[in-house]
């Protein structure tokens, strides 16, 4: 029944994904259409998901989303946050890398809707790019949303975050929201299984902009893996419940718990 139930969703997921990307054609004249496009995009992928992969994405703490502009630090397991993120913002910016843009079709939406394209051979040139750009955002009242972690990691895996989130919240001096997580254990990486049961995205007490670099990174990377790690042991139990093998975390003999990489 899982593999039924994931080739479902699947193909539905592909199918509706071609359709809106080939009919939504007419929303690149104006960056705010493809916007509200990819909102549509994004709940309906999240009811197909409920429908046929038996997965409820479950939004936790919404009250601690301040308005305007805003710089988000979410947790990255899964494609999972990537597509449900794009419906709890009214006007999000991914921090993405400049490769994507070449993707047929979609690499032209990503464009058109004011995505902020890394090209990371350009080493600290890249970084210079990356703040403004992503200035110009927050400018626009925009919400940029980064994953700090710069890649999916596999649920329970130790934390590996990058410094370029420092530098944005240097530059851009406004609050910074966590996101934690359990998205990996329903939706996993490199793998075409949906699990079923409860995913979900939990956003927590943003950080106020002023903190020191160093002391910035602690905050962040500890309120986003304690939470996670609460999480996943939460969602591991539901799926045990549930008779599903369970994902062992990788890594959990070497986690460094707070440490900043």
């Amino acid at each position: 029944m899982l593999f039924v139930r994931s080739f479902a969703f699947n193909l539905a997921f592909y199918a509706v994904t071609t359709v809106i990307a080939v009919a939504g054609l007419p929303t690149l004249v104006s960056r705010r259409a493809v916007i509200r496009l990819a909102q549509f995009w994004g709940r309906l992928t999240l009811r197909l998901l409920h429908v046929l992969g038996g997965i409820t994405v479950e939004f936790r703490g919404v009250e601690n989303i301040p308005p305007g502009p805003l710089l988000v630090a979410a947790k990255h397991q899964s494609a999972l946050e990537t597509l449900a993120l794009v419906t709890a913002f009214p006007d999000f910016a991914y921090i993405l890398k400049r490769e994507l843009l070449w993707i047929p079709l979609i690499g032209w939406y990503l464009s058109r809707s004011g995505m902020v394209a890394i090209d990371r051979s350009k080493g600290t040139r890249a970084m210079s790019a990356m703040n403004e750009a992503a200035a110009d955002a927050i400018r626009d009242g925009r919400q940029l949303i980064i994953f700090p972690e710069g890649t999916r990691r596999a649920p329970g895996a130790p934390p590996a975050y990058k410094l370029g989130i420092t530098h944005l919240y240097v530059a851009l001096a406004v609050p910074c929201l966590p996101i934690a997580l359990n998205t990996g254990l329903h939706w996993p990486r490199r793998s075409l299984v949906r699990r079923p049961g409860n995913a979900v995205i939990e956003f927590l007490a943003p950080v106020p902009p002023g903190l020191e670099r160093v002391r910035f990174l602690e905050v962040v990377q500890e309120r986003i893996e304690t939470a996670s790690d609460a999480l996943l042991a939460a969602g591991r139990a539901e799926l045990a419940a549930r008779g599903h093998t369970v994902p062992e975390p990788a890594g959990q003999a070497e986690r460094p718990g707070s440490r900043v990489a």
